[in-house]
């Protein structure tokens, strides 16, 4: 039975402030961090989409005394107050991320007794909670939130056996998502292994096995230049999109957020589909994260076509022997990363040389045999990772689909039992 506001039986009206303890971090200043320690600063810009980023981290190296009170424990969830991606930027911390110590203007919420914590990270992981925050902040260079705008987050609460089903339902798919990552990372790491194994650890030597001899990427690739649009062929809506260096993960692969809804005039030569292989030729981080990291185009974000922008080449094989899988192991490696460090110029934005790629020079046999032989168990390898990304895809948008209806009340856990 549900009550006439639609609110089911047993669940209450409540809000952050009632069901949680809100805090926030220490007044850190800046001369107080390091490049290295133990004690990692949980900062706004450390506060992603579901978790904690590290580019940029700091160490806190100083005493400890009278700071307890900051410190973060596994579950507890984090919220930036400040910045351009505010109420998207939310992350539940994990064993894996401690120790660590929260910095002022980052949020931390933890349930009180009768709230179950996973069930108030889904509450904040709720996409309601971010439309909440983007309504209520103020600010116009900087867009911000207070401690009390928090805690003013309005929310129904089911009794505490049901919060429990409900976050483990929610756990479920979020636990089988995180393992096809990490699997998918595993089998990364496991073929880039063998690539240095078998052609990375001859690359400085001076004296190559023999058979071998020095080849540029010119013999073995065409690249491609990406499409200069104009700032007017950008809608908010079109069955084509351009595919942009947002598109890049700092941490590796590649995102569908960086793509770009237009309408314009791309030669085909630009267009990308599903398998393509692009490497980054710009790069907004001075740390050069992004530039000359290749990643494969797996996904068309339910666009028809998809056209790469200036600030990517496409990368084409020569040569029938030599896969695109294996040109994105030899585009991972250390050396090929430090070749594109040293063709960037530029001092805000950093830009590739359109010669950096063609004239990088390896060593790489002559006879192809072992270069067929990699390429088929890199194959394999990014198969399995395309499946998995699928699966990863669906869990994600069943999870997504499910999360608001359950904590809304509209689906029940024991109907989903039942079903």
């Amino acid at each position: 039975m549900e009550l006439e506001n639609n609110m089911p039986e047993g669940w209450i009206d409540t809000d952050i402030g009632e069901s949680s303890i809100v805090t926030t971090g220490f007044p850190f200043k800046s001369k107080e961090y390091s490049e290295y320690g133990k004690l990692k600063v949980v900062r706004g810009e450390n506060v992603s989409l579901k978790k904690l980023r590290w580019n940029n981290c700091k160490y806190w190296i100083h005493s400890t005394k009278n700071l307890e009170q900051y410190f973060l424990q596994a579950g507890d969830i984090v919220v930036g107050m400040d910045g351009s991606r505010i109420g998207k930027n939310k992350a539940s911390v994990s064993f894996s991320d401690l120790p660590l110590i929260l910095a002022q203007r980052v949020a931390r919420i933890r349930a009180i007794d009768g709230v179950s914590q996973q069930f108030l990270k889904y509450t904040i992981l709720n996409k309601k909670f971010e439309r909440y925050i983007i309504k209520i902040q103020t600010g116009t260079s900087i867009p911000h939130i207070s401690l009390g705008q928090i805690k003013d987050f309005n929310f129904i609460l089911p009794p505490l056996t049901e919060q429990k089903a409900i976050a483990k339902i929610l756990t479920a798919f979020d636990d089988k998502i995180e393992l096809l990552q990490a699997q998918n990372k595993t089998l990364e790491t496991m073929a880039q292994t063998i690539f240095k194994e078998w052609f990375g650890k001859y690359q400085q030597e001076l004296n190559p096995p023999n058979g071998w001899r020095t080849f540029s990427l010119s013999e073995l690739v065409d690249t491609i230049n990406g499409y200069s649009y104009k700032g007017k062929e950008l809608v908010e809506e079109s069955n084509e999109a351009l595919v942009s260096l947002k598109s890049f993960d700092r941490n590796g692969g590649f995102q569908t957020r960086g793509f770009k809804p237009f309408k314009g005039s791309p030669k085909t030569q630009h267009e990308v589909k599903i398998g393509d292989l692009v490497v980054a030729h710009t790069d907004l981080t001075q740390d050069a994260e992004v530039l000359g990291n290749p990643a494969f185009v797996f996904d068309n974000g339910g666009f028809e076509k998809m056209y790469i922008t200036m600030d990517l080449v496409k990368v084409i094989s020569k040569n029938e022997n030599i896969g695109s899988s294996f040109l994105y192991y030899l585009m991972k490696d250390r050396y090929f990363k430090g070749h594109c460090v040293g063709y960037s110029n530029g001092t805000t934005v950093l830009h590739l040389s359109k010669k950096a790629i063609p004239e990088y020079q390896l060593y790489l046999p002559e006879n192809f045999d072992l270069i067929k032989k990699f390429t088929k168990i890199a194959n394999d390898t990014t198969n399995k990772i395309s499946l998995n990304k699928d699966a990863i895809k669906s869990l994600t948008k069943t999870r997504d689909t499910l999360l608001p209806k359950l904590m809304s009340g509209q689906v029940r856990v024991n109907n989903i039992k039942n079903a």
